[in-house]
This record gives C-alpha cells, structure tokens and sequence, in this order.
C-alpha cells in the first residue's frame, strides 16, 4: 500500500469497527442496538465493555491536532460523539447508563479501558465534558472501588482508575497503585514479559493489559512519587515486548493465536502500537516496518468474511465469525479491545511513522531470505 494512502486506510478501518458502538451510545440506542444473543448472560456488563474498549483505542487519534486538513472535519465529529457517549454512560438517568457497580467486578475492568482511554485524551473526552458530565463520570470510575481485584493483571484495572482520577481531580488512593506496582515488580519474569500473577500464562495479557497499563500508569507518576528510575526500567521491558510482538506478524499478515481472549483480534499488538506512539520501539525495529506490518495484520483480519453481522457489529472469532474462539466471559461489547492496534493514529501526519518509505516488517525480511540480524533476550 502507498505510503500517502495507508493513513486514510486505517482511519477509515478504525472507524468502520468505531461507528455502531459510539453513533449508538451518542443517540442513547445501544443497549436497544448492540446484539445481546451472544453469550445473553453477559448483558449487564456489554454497555460498558463496548464504550472503555473502543475509546482505549481511538482516543490519542481524538486527542492529535496534527491530523491532515482533509481528516479535521471527521475528527471534529468523532470528537463530539464520544463525548456524547460518555454523558451517555455515566448518566444515571440514561437508559444506555452503563454499569459500575453490578456484580462479580467486570465493571471494574472496562472502567479501568475507560479510564486509560481518557489518559489518552485528556482535553476531548473529560475537560470538554459539561460540568454535570464530569461529575457523573468521576462518580462512576469512583464507584468501582467497591470491586476487589483479583490478585492478577486486574490489579491495573485498579491503579490506572486511580491514576485517572489524579489526572482529573488531583485527587487519589496512592494505596492501589503502590500495590500493583509492587506485585509486577515481584512478577517480572525477564526479557519483557510479566507472570499474570503468581503463575506464567502463555498469552496476549502482557500486551492486551499489563505492559500498556503499567507504563500509562508510571508515565503519570514518574515526577511526583520519584518513579523515574523506575519508568525507565519498565519503558526498556515494554520496548522489548513490543520488539517481541513485531516479529510475530508472520509474512501474510498472520500472526500466531495462543492463549485466552484471542478474540480480541488483532488488539494483540496492543504494546507495539502505544511503543510506536510514544517513541519507544526498540533499536532496530523502524516506524515504517511497523506500520507496513500492522497494515498488513489489518488487512488480513478485514479479508474475512462475516467480520461484522448486518448491523455493523463484530462477530466474535478472529478471522470471521468463530465463536467457539470466545470464551465464556466474553461478550460482542469485549471484541471491541481490537481497538487498541490503532493507537498509532494519536501520531502526527507527517510522521516518520507515517510517511518514511515502506519497509518490509521482520519475518518478511527473513521469510524473503533477506539477511537479518539475529534476536537476543535484554536481561
């Protein structure tokens, strides 16, 4: 794909995905909108799913002002309805209202995707809220402190609710993120990967939660409790997974599937996407062979057939409809964690990233019998 095209492509992705969930909650028809046949037993938490984990992934692209001219009056737009649908959500007198509070603690994870998602977007999705609107939304995040975590990846959930909080009020419970803190820290398994508590999961959770979390998290904190040492130390860890999910794009665009909530499609690269916006990717590893790979994922995922059903939603698998692939706790409102790839949208136009030749990502190089430098662990 040319270099000038592949941002309008994945904008125009990125929004295909976005648009039943958020023109929906902006008009206050979700709940009325979004299918519910699927895993039925997942309703009272899909409202809020849908919302946190699609705005986790859209929000640095509402938050850029570099955008093309041509891009401004669809942002502009964008911008505008997902602020409506967070009034939406967090309105108790809304029929969409979602739920904070019901429950075994599934509230406390999506408020935790919309927390990070307003991280990503200070200034569109809070401080342009009404007065009555941030109050709602402030209520809401606080009234899933009554959850308590399990003692795994849920422990960001926590913190990074915590460290919104602070970012929006000034105001937090330093407790929760100090213990999270130190639980990763004794859960740090070596060459960027975490255990998933007290045990190592061969999965996505790495890149879905704990290395995007962890850094948003200390990226927060790194000058008002001296964490800067430590951010540093975990922003090399998070380089290197991001090195680590870049070589797992295979030369069509596949990539391998293991583990728990496959579903979440290509939201797998969620930490080589927040490591090509922030500027941390590691040496070797080029903005535009990302970018050349992750398009290439994209397009891979979107060749599917039945990837949405007839209202525009996602059907739950991977490539297609496969809802054998989604566990039980998941609903058509978690597919939306697919998102997060499009973190890089948050990046300037005229970006490396965006505008530097195309680049063969690195199994193409190896799988083309290019000569390619071998791969080394960091510890």
């Amino acid at each position: 794909m040319e270099e000038g095209k592949t941002r309008q492509y994945w904008l125009k992705t990125m929004l295909k995905i976005s648009e039943p969930v958020i023109k929906n909650y902006a008009q206050n028809k979700l709940l009325k909108s979004i299918p519910l046949e699927f895993h039925p037993d997942r309703k009272d938490y899909i409202l809020l799913e849908a919302i946190g984990r699609t705005l986790c992934g859209i929000a640095p692209w509402l938050e850029n002002k570099k955008v093309p001219e041509e891009e401004k009056e669809v942002q502009a737009k964008w911008r505008e309805l997902c602020r409506k649908a967070i009034a939406n959500a967090t309105d108790p007198a809304s029929p969409d209202y979602a739920n904070f509070t019901q429950g075994y603690g599934q509230a406390l994870v999506d408020a935790a995707f919309l927390a990070q998602a307003i991280l990503r977007a200070p200034t569109e999705l809070y401080k342009k809220l009404n007065d009555v609107e941030k109050e709602n939304l402030v209520t809401a995040l606080k009234a899933t402190r009554k959850f308590k975590p399990f003692v795994c990846n849920w422990i960001f959930f926590t913190a990074i609710i915590e460290a919104c909080l602070y970012v929006i009020t000034g105001q937090c419970d330093m407790v929760r993120i100090e213990y999270a803190i130190r639980m990763f820290e004794g859960w740090y398994k070596g060459d960027g990967l975490y255990s998933d508590g007290q045990y190592f999961h061969a999965d996505y959770y790495n890149s879905f939660v704990i290395a995007p979390m962890y850094y948003d998290i200390l990226k927060v904190f790194k000058k008002e409790n001296d964490y800067k040492e430590l951010f540093e130390k975990i922003k090399a860890r998070a380089s290197r997974h991001a090195g680590i999910l870049e070589q797992l794009i295979n030369s069509d665009g596949s990539y391998p599937v293991v583990g728990r909530s496959t579903s979440y499609r290509f939201g797998v690269f969620h930490a080589l996407s927040q490591a090509a916006l922030e500027g941390f990717l590691p040496k070797g590893v080029s903005p535009a062979q990302v970018r050349c790979g992750l398009t290439e994922v994209i397009k891979k995922v979107f060749s599917a057939k039945n990837l949405f059903d007839k209202k525009g939603f996602l059907t739950p698998g991977i490539y297609g409809r496969q809802e054998k692939m989604a566990e039980g706790y998941i609903s058509v409102g978690s597919l939306y964690l697919c998102q997060t790839i499009y973190l890089v949208m948050g990046l300037a136009a005229d970006s490396k990233f965006w505008t530097d030749k195309n680049q063969d990502w690195t199994a193409k190089k190896i799988w083309s019998g290019q000569d390619v430098s071998c791969d080394h662990a960091i510890d």
